[in-house]
């Protein structure tokens, strides 16, 4: 039997400061085909070449990964600055309505990181340019030097509402992530719930209040080592479950159409 698909939300990047590309990072793929046991399927993320219908058409669920530049701030009322950093526009204009989308259909999404702040943004929250800059608030940021294994090594702790959806998932109320952002939660959108925070206040884990379907997000980057690690595994192991039902239901619906 076939698997079911994730399209994986790509980025844009310049090659060779010339070669305008779409790409994603090898290690969404080994999640999604190694850990949740679906079949990865890179996605442009720009309305010239897909649209909303089309990818829910033919997808079964949705990684919204992380990358460089940051969801543009006019999408939350606000000014861009220097400090808001790069944008993409056109990833802007396909995950903001594709998160409302699947909200409502109970199609199922896991975002990290950019993916976070997405689904915030779209459920009408806000964003803080940069966490480090705030009274209180840890440098949050990618260590600029080392290597990968450094970079992305564990950092803080991450601390779950007791009795809460990660807590009843990971089986502890308290884990350890890697931490590889600059931006973060200002306002909370509706219905968006934060369920775990870092040692500074920061949040790092949200889902959807009331959605039908898988909705977890986190601020870290679990797609490093996911195969192996104790709480990137459990993660993607329930989003894998959560497509496959819905590529389940998928398909129990069009045998009955065609009966």
């Amino acid at each position: 039997m076939a698997r079911p698909i994730v399209g994986i939300i790509g980025n844009q990047y310049l090659l060779n400061d010339q070669y305008p590309a779409h790409a994603g990072g090898t290690m969404n793929s080994e999640a999604i085909s190694g850990v949740s046991g679906c079949m990865p399927l890179l996605i442009p993320a720009d309305p010239r070449f897909v649209s909303v219908e089309e990818l829910q058409e033919r997808c079964d669920g949705f990684l919204l990964t992380g990358g460089r530049p940051n969801v543009h701030p006019e999408h939350y009322g606000e000014t861009a600055t220097d400090a808001h950093g790069e944008f993409d526009r056109a990833r802007d204009a396909i995950v903001l309505p594709l998160v409302r989308a699947c909200v409502e259909s109970g199609q199922p999404f896991f975002g990290i990181c950019r993916g976070f702040q997405e689904v915030n943004v779209a459920m009408g929250g806000s964003l803080y340019p940069e966490i480090r800059d705030l009274p209180g608030r840890d440098n949050h940021r990618m260590p600029p030097d080392g290597t990968l294994e450094e970079k992305f090594a564990l950092r803080h702790s991450v601390e779950f509402s007791q009795g809460g959806t990660f807590h009843q998932l990971f089986g502890s109320q308290t884990v350890m992530t890697n931490t590889l952002h600059g931006q973060g939660i200002k306002r909370a959108g509706t219905r968006v719930v934060v369920d775990g925070h870092a040692p500074d206040g920061t949040p790092e884990a949200i889902f959807i209040k009331d959605a039908p379907g898988f909705t977890l997000s986190v601020q870290w980057h679990p797609e490093w080592g996911a195969a192996n690690d104790p709480v990137s595994r459990p993660l993607f192991k329930a989003f894998g479950t959560a497509v496959q039902a819905w590529a389940s239901g998928r398909q129990a619906t069009s045998v009955l159409k065609s009966t």
